[in-house]
């Protein structure tokens, strides 16, 4: 039996790859004898940690648009985020009672962030549920959580991949689950343009015996040609392909990429399981037994290259 101190990434509905890289850990024949983790990464080391990941497993694999939405309790009230946040923790508690950190079968540490000291904030004491609350926080969407002096937001802004903070053991294999990894960004990529094609209008009325003029043939032609090439220029243009919310997402994902490399660098696990951060949107949640079985693949190829 080999022991592991198991990390998982933050990265929205990615993190139910941690799910799959779990299982392909223990059917390895690893053990995990510590786990941290971030954002959506910190619900899985929680529901681990209790002891309750087969049931929280079927409960994702019946998570549909419909159920997202319902989960999602707008925040009317609230100029800071899109939703409260509370309709999920409440959704979570159905599947895993709320219970102490420093009471779960393995330690557990989830992280959080911050806003006023601009620190990380480390939970491995007190609700489970209060801690999962404060590491999801994505910013501008859930509602900051205050806990005495402290506004709590997700802790992927500081540290998304938290290798430093968990609670490894002499001889523990520091196992790294990462959810985002470099890859080119899917929708700033140049669009392929709607081209106009003059010819097969031109041969459909010729088919009907209707003799179109040499001059007006190449005037429409030529007019054609300038505004393909306009739209090909156009299409050419990222600026034009990206909004202002997909800006501020894009700078977002930079931030934890650049983060999570950093983290890598200064804290090197044995084994790095590593997904890219476009393979799956922040609310795949639907998609959830693909996203769990790619998490089982990447992480079955991460121990064969150690293994060997």
């Amino acid at each position: 039996m080999k022991n592991v101190a198991l990390v998982l990434g933050s990265g929205g509905a990615r993190g139910l790859a941690h799910i799959g890289a779990i299982e392909e850990l223990e059917a390895r024949g690893y053990k995990i004898t510590s786990i941290a983790g971030c954002s959506m990464g910190s619900i899985i080391a929680g529901m681990y940690a209790a002891g309750k990941l087969k049931d929280a497993k079927k409960w994702f694999l019946t998570v549909d648009k419909q159920l997202i939405l319902k989960m999602m309790d707008v925040n009317f009230l609230s100029g800071n985020s899109i939703v409260k946040g509370q309709r999920i923790i409440e959704e979570l508690k159905t599947v895993v009672p709320d219970q102490l950190l420093e009471k779960l079968p393995i330690p557990c540490s989830l992280v959080a962030a911050d806003m006023i000291s601009t620190e990380q904030v480390v939970f491995t004491k007190g609700s489970l549920f209060e801690a999962i609350r404060a590491s999801i926080s994505i910013p501008l969407f859930f509602e900051p959580v205050q806990r005495g002096r402290k506004l709590l937001i997700d802790g992927g802004v500081l540290n998304p991949l938290p290798l430093n903070v968990v609670k490894r053991k002499k001889g523990d294999i520091l196992v790294a689950a990462d959810i985002s990894g470099k890859d080119k960004m899917k929708n700033i990529q140049t669009r392929k343009p709607e081209l106009i094609d003059i010819s097969k209008p031109i041969e459909y009325i010729q088919s009907k015996g209707i003799e179109v003029p040499e001059a007006l043939e190449e005037g429409l032609h030529n007019l054609a040609d300038r505004v393909n090439r306009m739209r090909r220029e156009r299409a050419s243009d990222l600026r034009r392909n990206i909004g202002f919310f997909g800006l501020l997402d894009r700078m977002n994902d930079m931030q934890i990429q650049q983060n999570t490399i950093l983290s890598l660098q200064l804290t090197p696990p044995d084994v790095h399981s590593v997904m890219p951060q476009y393979a799956y949107n922040t609310f795949d949640f639907d998609k959830a037994e693909e996203i769990i079985e790619q998490g089982r693949l990447l992480m079955r190829d991460a121990l064969n290259r150690y293994e060997r």
